[in-house]
């Protein structure tokens, strides 16, 4: 007989559950209308999940869009363009987003470990991050030239270390409340309604026609600041139990042992090297946003068509992409990867080859919208293999030092782009188009985690 207070593949709910509107939305979403899967999770963990499961829909939602709002790849550009910005504190923008989330994270899951409670870890960070984005809409409006862009960077600074925190502290809370064989379809409900919102505001944003008001990209940071209050009030509400706390921060000497594990934990290593190589999916987009602006011209509308176009692309694939991924995550990202790297290498091919104006006003965007589509996988299919390969404090470990890695490979990537760039942007395109071929290769050699 089954042990009744263990955390069982299909623990039955308790009398009256599926009365709840909650659990009545969990199932459909969830596709759990059998017997609730309680996989990786505590037994009592596994009673709370249709709450946990709705509190983490919404508020990854909201602060997904958000960053979509508030893009460093698009709408910050756009704005330090607007207010005089340099080109060169531009080109910094990207780097800071991505690498300054995750180069600090050994630090700070060293700190996270050493709390049985973690939701309060992204309830803090997502407070900052809405903060330092109302300060840019106060920057944009009383500062600019040089000032305007040096202080919009240093809050970009500090929004990307309260996102690492963040970062860390999801994955972890995402493993001890949402049973392992829900999280795939949990992350790919969030990039599809997530998509959803991103179209109908780029759908809005490509009504401005060629207005290029200060005003307009302070709405988008504005709305973003509006969504992380949201997006923190529904996470406070998860009910998370206690987990454990041993090997919790222990200084910069403990933080760094960690980094043993690319060397002693061969399936992390080939999952990190994997995921180095695929970084092209996400670093590739402003390269062919700017093949698009030589080609089509940089009115504001342009942006809402790509803005648009990328959340289509979210909501198109992402419930695909995440049902998958509850089967393999490992076919999903290699996949995935795999499109994104052809998609690369024919860009690089048409930017050469010397079509019209004309082809390149479908080619572009169609183009945005298919890596739109495989970066929803990347993304998603290395976040669900990483949370379902490791439980506990090794969860904590794995997302703090991959992270970590990745942060410092992408400061070193954007600078080599950057030189590489200055001779060609179609051969930046093809070689991060090559690396993600080899890196959906490697992914491949990947143990089977899911299911």
């Amino acid at each position: 007989m089954k042990n009744p207070t263990a955390a069982n593949d299909t623990e039955k709910r308790p009398p009256g559950d599926r009365d709840d509107w909650r659990t009545q939305l969990y199932e459909r979403l969830a596709e759990d209308d059998e017997g609730r899967v309680c996989k990786d999770i505590s037994a009592e963990a596994c009673r709370e999940t249709p709450g946990n499961f709705l509190a983490t829909l919404i508020a990854s939602t909201a602060s997904n869009v958000a960053d979509r709002l508030a893009s460093a790849k698009t709408t910050l550009p756009w704005l330090l363009m607007q207010v005089g910005a340099p080109s060169w504190i531009i080109s910094l923008l990207v780097p800071i987003r991505e690498s300054g989330s995750m180069l600090p994270q050994m630090l700070i899951g060293a700190w996270v470990r050493g709390r049985a409670i973690r939701k309060w870890v992204w309830v803090g960070g997502g407070a900052v991050q809405g903060l330092m984005l109302l300060l840019m809409v106060w920057c944009a409006f009383t500062l600019e030239g040089i000032s305007a862009g040096l202080t919009i960077v240093g809050l970009l600074t500090i929004f990307s270390l309260a996102r690492g925190a963040c970062s860390v502290a999801y994955k972890d809370v995402l493993g001890k409340t949402i049973p392992k064989t829900r999280r795939g379809r949990l992350s790919g409900w969030i990039s599809a309604i997530a998509g959803l919102a991103a179209f109908a505001a780029g759908i809005w944003l490509s009504t401005t026609g060629e207005n290029e008001s200060t005003s307009a990209y302070a709405v988008l940071l504005a709305a973003g600041a509006g969504l992380w209050l949201l997006a923190i009030i529904s996470y406070a509400r998860i009910k998370e139990f206690p987990g454990a706390t041993d090997g919790g921060a222990n200084g910069i000497t403990e933080a760094f042992a960690r980094l043993s594990l690319l060397r002693d934990d061969r399936a992390f290593r080939q999952f990190v090297i994997a995921r180095a190589l695929a970084m092209g999916s996400g670093l590739v987009a402003p390269f062919y946003i700017a093949l698009a602006q030589d080609d089509l011209g940089s009115a504001v509308y342009l942006l809402g068509i790509f803005i648009a176009v990328e959340g289509l692309a979210g909501l198109l694939s992402s419930p695909v992409w995440g049902r998958w991924a509850d089967r393999s995550s490992r076919q999903v990202f290699a996949v995935a990867c795999a499109l994104a790297s052809v998609t690369s290498l024919l860009v690089a091919g048409w930017s050469v080859s010397g079509f019209s104006a004309s082809a390149s006003q479908w080619f572009y965007p169609l183009a945005f919208f298919v890596l739109g589509v495989s970066h929803a996988g990347v993304r998603l299919g290395r976040k669900t293999y990483l949370v379902d390969m490791a439980g506990g404090n090794k969860r904590t470990d794995y997302v703090a030092v991959s992270n970590t890695v990745i942060g410092l490979l992408l400061l070193v990537s954007g600078v080599l782009g950057a030189l590489a760039a200055l001779v060609s942007v179609s051969l930046v395109i093809a070689l991060l188009g090559l690396s993600g071929l080899l890196g959906a290769g490697l992914s491949l050699r990947w143990q089977e985690v899911s299911g």
